[in-house]
Parts: structure tokens; sequence; C-alpha cells
């Protein structure tokens, strides 16, 4: 890990220092991905079996989740299930209270705008698998859609190596009501969503993370004319953490680690205020990256890492909001004074106690953030991620005559004659 000294960076220095890696915008990744999205939209169930079996290695299936379900039940310990079981209630309790409150507005008498909201119908969910699946991904994002109402969920995931489901996805997959999974993943998965494919159905909206392929995917689709909408952009995992000199070397090189074991993509800054805790963590990575079971690819990761020594924690917060990370950990002594400061950051954890790792797993938000610098504009999943608002608009017999002369002044403004008399013909239409 590089140790940059802020204050002696000139602004191209700095731009460098907060780049994410090159290869999440790889032109050459980004042709593929289109080909393949194409090739799906071409040949349709065809095309995906193909880019599946090739990439893969192995056709996708749709799998009950039910026998897989009560094999994992057998075979996990007791304990196991109870964690799981506790972050499936956390996360409906948190998402079942998040629901936005319907309101009603008189804009002037007579005039009543109200705002509703509906769930989308249909809903694909993509859940990162393969060699680690992430069955609670499949939590964070089926508890919040079903606490939104969505009718209808469609869940892909990469097969296991040796093919099939594993059953930890399918015993999420039961607490969160879901009776099948379609084990396809990467590009074709996502497509295979998107376009429709076979007997998977076209959805609406797309969410879940995955790899740079799988970001890229979502990314294209929602460009297409009529395409699906995207969660957020959400690939690659990445960690800041602001420290003071109270933080514990040895906690925040494990949460640096806790990102930078996901994936040879993933990012890990550090910013502290102190030199000291800035060379003492540096060392303490080194030393614990070794013991890690995935320590390959942590080091790859952490070439991509950086130790930012800032001025202060201000300047360390600016450097945050400039950089908007997916996640943000405040390992200071009072983070509450920081905390209205950050503006741009996926979650926020607060406190040398708040490990991301309970973020990731049982706190009860969604760890599906955005990355990559969306968090500047974009929010991570939530019950409103699942959910669209409608203006319902009602008028009196009085306000109709107040409003119908305006409102035809100002579409003739715009040169729109027919607006203007469609305003007109309600004062008309409206005894005196």
């Amino acid at each position: 890990m590089r140790i940059l000294e802020w204050s002696s960076l000139g602004a191209a220095a700095r731009a460098e220092a907060l780049a994410r890696p090159a290869q999440r915008r790889d032109a050459a990744l980004q042709t593929a991905v289109r080909a393949i999205v194409e090739d799906v939209r071409s040949r349709r169930w065809e095309g995906v079996c193909a880019h599946a079996l090739r990439l893969d290695g192995a056709a996708p299936r749709r799998v009950n989740t039910a026998p897989m379900a009560a094999e994992a039940r057998r075979t996990l310990a007791a304990e196991q299930v109870r964690a799981i079981e506790l972050a499936a209630r956390n996360i409906a309790a948190f998402h079942q209270g998040s629901h936005p409150a319907e309101h009603r507005v008189e804009t002037m008498p007579g005039l009543v705008v109200r705002k509703q909201w509906r769930p989308i119908d249909r809903v694909g969910l993509y859940i990162p698998g393969g060699k680690t699946p992430l069955f609670s991904t499949l939590l964070m994002l089926a508890i919040p859609a079903r606490a939104a109402g969505v009718r209808e969920l469609v869940a892909v995931t990469p097969p296991r190596p040796d093919g099939g489901l594993d059953p930890v996805i399918a015993i999420a997959a039961q607490l969160c009501g879901i009776e099948a999974i379609w084990t396809v993943g990467g590009a074709q998965a996502v497509a295979a969503l998107g376009l429709g494919a076979g007997d998977i159905r076209r959805v609406d909206k797309i969410c879940g993370p995955g790899n740079a392929w799988v970001a890229e995917a979502k990314t294209y689709l929602a460009s297409l004319p009529g395409g699906p909408a995207i969660d957020m952009p959400a690939g690659p995992s990445e960690l800041m953490v602001i420290a003071d000199g109270s933080a514990d070397p040895v906690t925040v090189a494990a949460d640096l680690l806790g990102q930078a074991e996901h994936d040879a993509s993933a990012q890990v800054l550090l910013v502290t205020s102190s030199h000291d805790l800035a060379k003492a963590v540096e060392a303490e990575i080194c030393r614990q990256v070794r013991l890690l079971p995935r320590a390959r690819i942590a080091w790859e990761s952490l070439a991509h890492a950086r130790i930012i020594v800032a001025a202060g924690l201000g300047e360390a917060v600016e450097i945050a909001n400039d950089y908007a990370p997916e996640h943000l950990s405040l390992a200071v002594a009072d983070p509450e004074t920081l905390v209205p400061d950050v503006r741009n950051a996926g979650a926020v954890f607060a406190g040398p106690l708040a490990a991301e790792t309970f973020g990731d797993y049982l706190a009860g938000s969604s760890h599906v953030l955005p990355t990559d610098g969306a968090a500047r504009a974009w929010s991570g999943v939530s019950v409103h991620t699942f959910l669209k608002a409608m203006s319902i608009q009602t008028v009196t017999p009085e306000a109709a005559r107040r409003i119908a002369a305006p409102s035809a002044a100002l579409a003739r403004l715009e040169g729109l004659e027919a607006h203007a008399r469609a305003a007109e013909i309600r004062a008309e239409a409206v005894p005196a």
C-alpha cells in the first residue's frame, strides 16, 4: 500500500490517488458484454445457454428452493441457521418500517395534488455466486422488495463450480418466499432478465451487485430503448476508512481486508490524520493478509489500495466526499461530529464498534450500495428501490374556473394552443 501526504499532492496526483481500478472501465470488456447482450437479444434462450455453457460451465436451470433449503437446514449448524434467520428478521423490520408516506397538498383552494406509491410489477434479482455464493445479498434484495409489495421476483445466480444451486442460497430464498432460482450468471443472466429469454420473463427493473461484467450489462441494458430500469451502478466493492489517532490499527486493518478479500477489483482506502496510525495499519495489513484463506485475492486488491494522510478530520471528510465511497467507516473518537458533514457515501459506519461486517449481514439496511462514485447521486437499495410514485390531481368546479385562464395563458406562451383550449373547456363546462 502506498502512503500519500495529501497536502503535497497536486490536482492530478490527488485525482490519481482516488481513481478506481482501470479494469472497471475497460473498453474491451464493454465490447464483450455488449456482444453477449446483443446475441441474447437475437437468439434469446439459445444465446443465453451458449454463453452459460461457455462461461458458467453449465446450462441454466430453474431450481426449486424447498428441497435445497431442507438440505441446508440438515447440514448447517443450528447457530448458522439462527444467524440467517436473525438477519432476515432485522432486514424485514427495517424495511417494513421504511415505507414512504403518501401525502396530500391543497396547492390552492379546490386544487388537490396527492402522491401515492405503487410497487413495481416484476423485478429481477442478481445474486453473486459461484465460488462464494452471497446468500446475504438475496436477503438484502428480496426482503425490501417483498416489503414494497413487488408482485413477481425473478432471481438468478451463477451455478456452483460443480453445478447446481448452493443450499445456503436456497434457505435464504425460502425465507424470502422465493420458490425457484435460475442458475445462470454474468452478462448472459442480466441480458435474460432485461430482454426475456425462454421461461425467464422480461423484468421491469434489475437489481443486485456483481463484477464488472454484470455492472456493464446492467448499464447497457438500461440504455436501450424500452430497456429495464436498474437499481444503481453497483460494481466491485469499496471501503474508505477515516481514522484518527485513537483508532485501533488491528481493527482498521481487519476492516480494510474485509473488503479487499471480496474481489481483485475491490478497492480500499484509509484516510487518517495520524502518521503513526498510517504506518501501524500498513504493517498490520501485511501481517493479517497472510492469514487469510483468500490472501491471493486480497493482495491483488491491495494493489489498488491507498493510505492518505490528511491535515485533519475535516479534510479527511472532504476527501471522502470527493471519492464518494460505497462504504465509509468513521473510526474516530467522536464520529457524530463528522456525520453531518458527510455528503457522499453509500453507507456510513459511525464509530469503532460499527463494523462494516454488521451492515453486510444483519444490521437491517441493505448492503447493496452504489459504487464507482455513484454515491454522489444514487442511494442504496431500500423499499424505495421497488416503488414508483404517481401524482393524482382533483379539481373542484370553483378551482377549475380560477385556474383555467392562467393555465391557458401559460400554454400559449409555449405555443401549445390545444393545451390552452383543453384548459378553457373546463371553465366553460362549469356552471357560473
